[in-house]
């Protein structure tokens, strides 16, 4: 694994538009993955930990405190920063204070809030959405900067707004309002050009979320052009729901493990990778023994 980044490198890299590749992840087990692979940062998808929490659709069914406990798990896992899909801060202005302050002491490097009514909608699927008047969304920027006890938490303002003159109009207040990065989650920016008038007109580096839209015409210096931060959000809970999705039912059919259409890890590597030998080393160091066996 390369070097590292500590959360005040994370911070001046993702402001200074030095654009950090992000893996999404679900839970501690695929953030740790993440991390194995290389990723110099994680993030917690809102829509990956509603599928693996709940087995639910991204619709803010899950609650604060719920995210809260996956965040601190993913925390705990990895050395690398993580980014935390906050929604819309549970609340008013208010509850993102309090969404910002536990979500920075459960290990969060940066936090995202968007622009939606609460209940958010999934813009994947979702026909309309409602956004929060702008006034209303900035003050809630606002607060989440006072809240925040670390300068170096990044909070990211997300805007679902729908058109890009629209987006570029919010990005501008939240960039007033304190906001380090524009997130721009609609389906309006169509050109590379469009993210780069955004970029501009709210001199802030954008933080995209790579989803199968747009960024199936930009390619790696297109996207390191406008952003801080470059999240692959879903690709781990997309890939191991196919997997387990083709060999359960290769396993209900056959009623065998041979011949599984996908590769499944074995017991051996998968003991090295979640790190048995440290708990063993760590259980005949410090559980009580027997008294022929003294203490080392």
């Amino acid at each position: 694994m390369s070097k590292i980044l500590s959360k005040q490198e994370f911070a001046t890299a993702a402001r200074e538009g030095k654009t950090i590749w992000v893996a999404g992840c679900h839970d501690a087990l695929s953030a740790k993955l993440a991390e194995d692979a290389g990723f110099p940062a994680v993030m917690t998808s809102g829509f990956g930990v509603s599928a693996s929490y709940l087995g639910l659709p991204d619709v803010e069914l899950y609650t604060m405190s719920e995210n809260l406990s996956v965040i601190r798990n993913v925390a705990n896992a990895i050395k690398v920063p993580l980014i935390a899909d906050g929604d819309t801060g549970y609340g008013n202005a208010i509850n993102v204070m309090r969404t910002v302050r536990e979500f920075e002491s459960a290990g969060a490097a940066a936090i995202i809030f968007e622009d939606q009514e609460a209940p958010k909608r999934c813009p994947a699927v979702a026909t309309s959405i409602d956004i929060l008047p702008l006034e209303e969304n900035a003050g809630k920027i606002a607060a989440a900067i006072e809240a925040r006890t670390d300068p170096d938490t990044l909070i990211v303002a997300r805007t679902d707004a729908l058109t890009v003159d629209e987006a570029i109009e919010r990005a501008r207040a939240y960039v007033a309002a304190g906001a380090d990065l524009i997130q721009p989650i609609s389906r309006c920016f169509r050109t590379i050009d469009e993210l780069r008038q955004l970029r501009e007109a709210c001199n802030r580096p954008l933080s995209l979320q790579i989803l199968g839209w747009l960024e199936t015409d930009l390619d790696k210096s297109d996207i390191e052009s406008v952003a801080g931060l470059a999240v692959y959000p879903l690709v781990s809970l997309m890939s191991a729901t196919e997997a387990m999705r083709q060999n359960f039912e290769k396993l209900v059919t056959d009623k065998s493990t041979q011949n599984l259409p996908q590769p499944v890890m074995s017991m051996a590597d998968f003991k090295a990778f979640i790190g048995f030998s440290d708990i063993e080393d760590l259980q005949n160091r410090h559980l009580m023994r027997r008294v022929d066996a003294p203490y080392k």
